[in-house]
């Protein structure tokens, strides 16, 4: 799921709003899917590939051509950046193919095949597998690659809370804006084409394009919601699929964008909470309540003037957002934040938003793809008059990211591609078990998505990391839920389902940091598995952007 600057995006069914459902697909979807069945891609050639992030790991890459319209699968084509890592297990051990996705939807997932490497997946079942990573349509360096206004996040922005008509007027303004450039972009043939169901068949494509009756996949954030919908559509192509931080398919997807910010809300102050824990270090207050005022206070300071004429509201709490997705830049994210507080010095959070906002040539890629999934996926409000009503309600007890997420998704209001219904999530008819992954109190996809989907996939297990805030946090070093994957990948092994609406394996969270210890660690060079990590943490943090 994705955020503006600095991250967002998905949740649990919370104002659940009337006219605005997550309907049923009709029922032509057993035509289409013989439409698309009927498409035989051509084989991937393989070579090195350009990148050194991923010839250094002896990664390969490819492309994968596959319609631009599947009902239409003599037409127009594209073509799909694909990466692979090859097994290194003996053919008598080789378990297929295990496809990767980072979330978003916008995330680029051609580094992900790096997940192959085995060192940070305990056991040998990660040596089984082709690890395969790929750009979806639009995306990175698939072709044609969907960018519509690269200086979108640039500064002087106004206020994402609208205590004015100017306000207001400023944000619909800029949003039908954002909407009307997607439609004039050089890759605007793509916007009728980029729902979650186009990606699913893209997967299948390359299913075939591979030759493999199955697929194996590793799904983070929204790449769970394409695991259900494969899975719901495909379900006898199923083999292991590992589901870490799961979308609740009831809310797709403005019901759902409305409860993450109730989510977060919890999150950001269990930061305040540690902040203020550490308030020998950080100086920022001793209690979570004096932190979260402070905050608010330098809203108020910034909306008045400024830091260096561009960091504004808006931008801090874009940069913030990051805490309440993951503990692992929570030390990071406090010392700017304190620097700006303490010392007037906003130098290293407008370095935090430069980093995720550097608008350069095609930089807004994987917001303009994150809106073309998300506003055809599903229908979204008619009327601004209906978002703004439940904006306000929403702000009213989750102030911290409510705005801020709105104008995010604001876009979809004009957003010239219809919007359709999507599939219906359903996992009866998968036979193959499959490995569910969240951890208590994820803000993105909060963990009554993770229970609404181990009830609809019966064969599915759940492990819960207990207390925890970190989103998509699988492989981080918790030996408890990486063994859990270790052991599944090797040979099939789930917790044992449990009666009732639970986890069926509690382990502890990702950790919070200490801030001292930290500070060392990060004097440390990386051995292999660490830059394996920051690799993934990367690439999960890019797909929020």
């Amino acid at each position: 799921m994705r955020r503006i600057a600095a991250m967002m995006v998905a949740a649990a069914l919370l104002l659940a709003t009337a006219g605005v459902g997550a309907s049923e697909a009709s029922p032509t979807v057993d035509k289409r899917q013989q439409t698309e069945a009927g498409y035989q891609p051509p084989p991937i050639t393989w070579r090195a590939c350009d990148d050194e992030r991923f010839t250094q790991w002896g990664m390969a890459c490819g492309t994968l051509t596959v319609p631009l319209d599947y009902s239409k699968p003599r037409g127009a084509k594209i073509r799909l950046a694909v990466s692979k890592l090859p097994h290194r297990s003996s053919a008598k051990d080789y378990q297929g193919i295990m496809l990767v996705n980072p979330g978003g939807p916008g995330g680029s997932g051609l580094s992900l095949a790096v997940l192959g490497i085995g060192s940070i997946i305990p056991g040998n079942g990660d040596d089984d597998y082709d690890w395969i990573g790929f750009d979806p349509r639009g995306v990175g360096d698939s072709e044609p690659a969907l960018s519509c206004d690269s200086g979108y996040f640039g500064y002087n922005r106004p206020n994402y809370v609208p205590t004015t008509g100017k306000i207001e007027r400023a944000w619909l303004t800029k949003s039908a804006r954002y909407a009307a450039d997607c439609r004039r972009s050089e890759a605007r043939r793509l916007l009728g084409h980029m729902t979650t169901r186009d990606t699913v068949a893209d997967m299948d494509s390359l299913r075939r394009a591979l030759g493999q009756k199955q697929i194996n996949f590793y799904g983070f954030s929204y790449g769970t919601y394409l695991a259900q919908t494969y899975a719901s559509l495909h379900p006898n192509q199923v083999r292991r699929f590992v589901m870490d931080g799961n979308v609740d398919p009831r809310g797709v997807w403005y019901e759902d964008n409305l409860g993450q910010n109730h989510a977060f809300e919890t999150t950001i102050n269990v930061w305040f909470g540690w902040l203020a824990k550490h308030n020998d270090v950080f100086g920022l207050g001793d209690n979570a309540d004096v932190v979260a005022a402070g905050y608010y206070r330098q809203l108020a300071e910034l909306d008045k003037s400024p830091a260096l004429g561009v960091i504004g509201p808006s931008e801090l709490n874009d940069v913030l957002v990051g805490a309440g997705y993951y503990v692992y830049d929570w030390v990071g994210l406090g010392e700017a934040y304190a620097a700006l507080v303490n010392e007037n010095d906003p130098t290293l959070i407008k370095a935090y938003y430069d980093d995720a906002n550097p608008q350069t040539e095609g930089s807004d890629n994987g917001y303009a793809v994150y809106l073309g999934v998300q506003c055809t996926d599903a229908a979204w409000p008619q009327r601004w008059s209906q978002f703004r009503l439940d904006s306000w309600r929403s702000f009213a007890t989750a102030p911290f990211l409510t705005w801020n997420n709105t104008w995010f998704n604001a876009p979809c209001l004009s957003w010239p591609a219809k919007s359709g219904k999507p599939i219906k999530v359903d996992g009866r008819k998968v036979s193959s078990k499959i490995l569910l992954i969240s951890e208590t109190l994820d803000p993105a996809t909060p963990y009554a998505g993770s229970l609404e989907v181990r009830r609809l996939f019966p064969s599915a297990s759940l492990i819960e990391g207990v207390g925890g805030t970190t989103h998509s946090g699988s492989l981080s070093g918790v030996e408890c839920t990486d063994n859990a994957i270790g052991a599944y990948l090797e040979d099939g092994t789930v917790p044992t389902r449990r009666p009732g609406n639970r986890s069926d394996l509690q382990c502890p969270p990702v950790p919070q940091p200490d801030p001292t210890a930290d500070a060392r660690v990060r004097q440390q060079t990386p051995d292999r598995d660490q830059q394996i990590r920051d690799l993934l943490r990367k690439t999960l943090e890019d797909a929020q952007r």
